[in-house]
């Protein structure tokens, strides 16, 4: 912890040289990433917390990292003697960072910030709130370029196409339906720069940032305009001779700020939710902006038909290595070699199995006993708990495949489990089958659909911190928005062709924690004279652990749709699987 505050002290002598009194850290890189290439680990190196989400404020006199709940227990820990206080986020009595800096700075203070991390809606919100405080905001230079010695380079791997048969459009087909939604705002062409944006837009992949199969780099597409940034030596020169054909121009990325700045007259679409404030920066004087949410992110959310079979595809490789997985540790747990660490290197050795696997989709969240409590624990071999024949273990992982991303959360019975947890198991698996088996009018949006996975819980006084579903992306990112469904207004409707994730859990601090996830896709169901209707159907094929439901709270309806479920999985997975499972497969299947 001596080396953290040596950074902050670092960071606290640059500020004096400025003339400044605060830094804001967004805690992402230029593309408004929520996983990191090595180099824009920024939150990490200055705090030591290595959670996905959070901001740190570094004054002369403080320091603050706010997060939300799912990391709330792991940022108090990480957080221990770095002269660093937590701060809570998503919590009715929050006090979000602009807040807290207007309380604890004087008028005529200065707040300095780097416009390349720090998005045009993220600046105002800031802006406004400070402004009233009389304290005003200053962009700065990429500061850890200051202060952190040896810090990594950006990844030179190279950049591979995802062939037509998984994605099912061009390029060209990707522009042109572009173009046609840009004409709706009379814009020239939209600036890409989120990355699973540009990988989607381009039909491009790559392996920059752990976990995520994208590339760095920024798109300009329009009509008249197709513009990929990004560094040449990066880009096979087979996939050269294609952009050449296509008329695609290839600038290194580095000269993305220049050519920015060199753009005059135009009408451009940013998302300002993501574009960095250096982007609106550099265009806003000359040009007029049209902002909204990313014509792409809403395009790439509805999946298409062959993405959508891919899905299918990929779902029954994972239930594959998932069912391996169960019987594995049916077979190893108690004998006192299996941990928390090796059941999760386990359960990746079982994917990586499968043909067309290309990696996890996230850290697997492996919790056993009072560890099933912390929402995104990544535990290393030497804090792991062993797994005993006792209690209940929470898994979350998913999958990178050629055919589509996967993300799964089961809670099963390693032994003897008391009546609570039976019962808290239920409550939530009530709310998982109830999103499910919903029916909505068009137009409805996620925080509309939030309480169906809460309400079996809130009967009961419970519930959990998190939101209940987050997009998933087509060999993508396993986040992707921006639908969602949680509590937070949202104004993106959910809409057929959208693959989420149905993760209702619940958390006793000390004791355990149960989630159970399924991926979903809203499909059409029904046109009345009141409109049209539409419904969610179940991607994830992988037994629900029976020995942890109490039947007697258990509707009629929620039993039918369980049996169901155990049968399509049986129906799908028993043709892949060795001889062996058959009987176990039976077993875990059977109805109830």
């Amino acid at each position: 912890m001596n080396e953290i505050r040596h950074r902050i002290k670092a960071l606290r002598m640059e500020l004096l040289r400025l003339n400044l009194d605060a830094w804001y850290i967004s805690g992402t890189d230029p593309h408004a990433s929520e996983y990191l290439p090595d180099r824009w680990q920024t939150r990490a190196y200055i705090s030591g917390f290595t959670g996905s989400y959070g901001v740190v404020v570094v004054t002369q006199e403080e320091a603050g990292l706010w997060t939300d709940s799912r990391y709330f227990l792991q940022a108090e820990e990480q957080l221990k003697g770095a002269g660093i206080k937590m701060y809570k986020l998503r919590i009715a009595e929050a006090v979000p960072p602009e807040k807290w800096l207007a309380k604890k700075l004087q008028a005529g203070s200065k707040v300095g910030f780097d416009p390349q991390t720090l998005s045009v809606s993220a600046f105002r919100n800031l802006d406004n709130c400070l402004n009233k405080a009389g304290i005003s905001m200053v962009e700065t230079p990429d500061l850890f370029e200051k202060i952190w010695e040896n810090r990594p380079e950006m990844p030179t791997d190279l950049v591979f196409e995802l062939k037509h048969h998984y994605v099912g459009l061009s390029r060209k087909d990707k522009k042109d339906l572009l173009t046609a939604e840009l004409k709706k705002y009379d814009a020239d062409f939209q600036v890409i720069t989120t990355l699973d944006e540009l990988a989607w837009v381009f039909n491009l992949r790559g392996s920059d940032i752990p976990y995520n199969p994208v590339f760095a780099g920024y798109g300009i597409v329009g009509k008249n305009d197709w513009i990929l940034f990004v560094d040449e030596a990066k880009v096979p020169h087979d996939l050269k001779t294609h952009f050449e054909k296509e008329k695609i121009t290839l600038i290194p990325y580095s000269n993305f700020p220049v050519w920015l700045k060199s753009v005059r007259g135009k009408r451009i679409f940013i998302d300002s939710g993501s574009a960095g404030f250096a982007v609106y920066g550099a265009l806003h004087s000359e040009n007029k902006l049209v902002e909204g949410t990313s014509l792409v992110a809403l395009l790439k959310a509805q999946k298409n038909k062959t993405e959508l079979a891919g899905f299918r595809d990929a779902m029954k490789k994972d239930g594959v290595a998932l069912l391996e997985f169960l019987f594995w540790l049916r077979e190893n747990v108690g004998k006192g070699t299996v941990t928390e660490y090796t059941a999760g290197r386990k359960l990746a050795e079982f994917r990586s199995r499968q043909n067309d696997f290309k990696g996890e989709s996230f850290a697997p969240i492996v919790g056993y006993k009072e560890h099933g409590a912390i929402v995104h624990l990544n535990v290393g071999a030497e804090n792991a708990l062993p797994l005993e024949a006792d209690g209940i273990l929470l898994f979350d992982s998913g999958g990178q495949y050629l055919q589509g991303t996967t993300d799964i959360t089961r809670t099963v019975a390693l032994g003897e489990v008391t009546q609570q947890q039976k019962t808290d198991f239920t409550l939530v698996l009530k709310g998982m089958i109830a999103l499910t088996i919903t029916k909505f009018p068009a137009g409805t949006k996620g925080c509309h659909l939030d309480i169906l996975a809460r309400k079996a819980l809130w009967e009961n006084g419970l519930n959990y911190g998190h939101g209940t579903g987050h997009g998933v992306g087509h060999f993508l990112n396993v986040h992707e928005g921006p639908m969602s469904i949680r509590k937070e207004y949202s104004e993106i409707s959910i809409l057929p062709g959208m693959v989420m994730s149905n993760e209702p859990g619940l958390y006793r601090e000390g004791e355990y924690g149960i989630r159970t996830e399924n991926m979903i896709v809203c499909v059409e169901k029904e046109t009345t004279t009141f409109g049209h209707f539409f419904g969610f159907e179940t991607l994830t094929l992988c037994p629900i652990d029976t020995r942890l439901i109490d039947f007697s709270i258990l509707s009629e309806k929620e039993r039918e749709w369980l049996n169901s479920y155990h049968n399509l999985v049986r129906q799908q997975l028993k043709p892949l699987i060795r001889k062996e499972l058959f009987g176990f497969l039976e077993e875990l299947t059977k109805d109830v």
